[in-house]
């Protein structure tokens, strides 16, 4: 079969399209044809090597598609099943072998593509204005790259639940985005001297209750700096780079701030959780509390091209890698 394989780490280049071997499960896994890929910051790091794989890898960590076959001790899906997962490399590809226990029973309503498209950042919305930061009605709250795909979701979650949004993005078509879904400010980031000061002139003067940072390095020192007293930072990214090693001590000094640096597995580490997220996931893109758009469908021999616009910031919304051939034309009717 055809799929995308890492031999080494580094930039987009290192996406080569091979054939494979067709995945054969083992015991307690399932074989599923995919439908839809989702492509993630996550892609990146593995690919990056910041967060290493064994060589050579299949990248993608979101996917949606049908069971074609199951190992022995399969009880929790069937061949022919409708099922996303999240957290599992090796969606770039035709087929992939995936613990039936990660897997998600799909919804009749819910298709391929929006499955492939929201689940990983959907759960990872859910748990930061859920558990990571609770937000409460009332709160204003920061959001940096509000136009991207993961911000777009957390906007309208924040919104949803009661929340004002001051957004950053980098351009004024990607404030508009960040505004329709429910954004009360925007900030251009790159038309500011000092974003935190501006984050506070947008607020009354005061800081903010909490910062959702997926940028990273560019914008951490800003995201402390915009918090009040007691005030919380989640870092659930680094879109930007890492943030440098620093002295804790700055947390105190800026109002005895508190940071969490939180990833998705954790937040659905048994299978009652990682289902009781997918479900209110899904209830939400059925009652349009999240919307999800998908912008850009590349072919598997595109997955190169799909990171290098992901990475230089050219997109909005969420990107899917779809294996068939005529994801090419499906995405240039899309885009036009």
């Amino acid at each position: 079969m055809r799929a995308i394989q890492v031999y080494e780490v580094g930039g987009p280049e290192v996406l080569q399209e091979a054939k494979v071997d067709q995945p054969r499960p083992g015991l307690g896994e399932a074989v599923v044809e995919v439908a839809a890929s989702g492509v993630n910051f996550l892609d990146v790091y593995h690919r990056e090597g910041r967060y290493s794989l064994p060589l050579p890898f299949t990248p993608g960590a979101e996917g949606a598609g049908t069971v074609v076959e199951v190992g022995p001790g399969v009880a929790d899906v069937a061949v022919g099943d409708r099922v996303g997962w999240v957290e599992i490399p090796g969606t770039y590809a035709e087929r992939a072998v995936v613990d039936s226990s990660r897997l998600v029973p799909l919804p009749d309503d819910i298709g391929f593509e929006t499955a492939a498209a929201v689940l990983l950042q959907g759960m990872t919305a859910h748990y930061l204005v859920k558990d990571a930061y609770p937000v409460q009605g009332g709160d204003t709250v920061l959001v940096h790259a509000a136009a991207g795909g993961m911000g777009l979701l957390l906007t309208q979650l924040i919104t949803h639940l009661g929340g004002r949004v001051i957004g950053t993005t980098s351009t004024t078509a990607k404030a508009e985005l960040a505004k329709r879904a429910g954004a009360a400010e925007v900030i251009l980031s790159s038309a500011v001297d000092d974003l935190a000061a501006e984050v506070r002139r947008l607020n009354g003067g005061q800081g903010l209750p909490v910062v959702f940072d997926g940028v990273g390095a560019h914008t951490f020192d800003a995201s402390l700096a915009s918090l009040r007293t007691r005030g919380h930072l989640v870092l659930f990214g680094a879109a930007s780079g890492a943030v440098p090693p620093f002295d804790p001590i700055r947390l105190a000094h800026g109002g005895s701030l508190t940071l969490i640096r939180p990833s998705l597995g954790d937040f659905i580490a048994d299978r009652s959780e990682l289902l009781r997220r997918a479900a209110d996931v899904f209830e939400w893109v059925r009652s349009k509390a999240l919307e999800v758009t998908v912008t850009g469908r590349y072919a598997l021999s595109e997955a190169a091209q799909a990171h290098s616009d992901l990475e230089a910031r050219r997109t909005t919304g969420k990107l899917l890698v779809v294996p068939d051939a005529a994801a090419i034309g499906r995405r240039e009717e899309t885009q036009s």
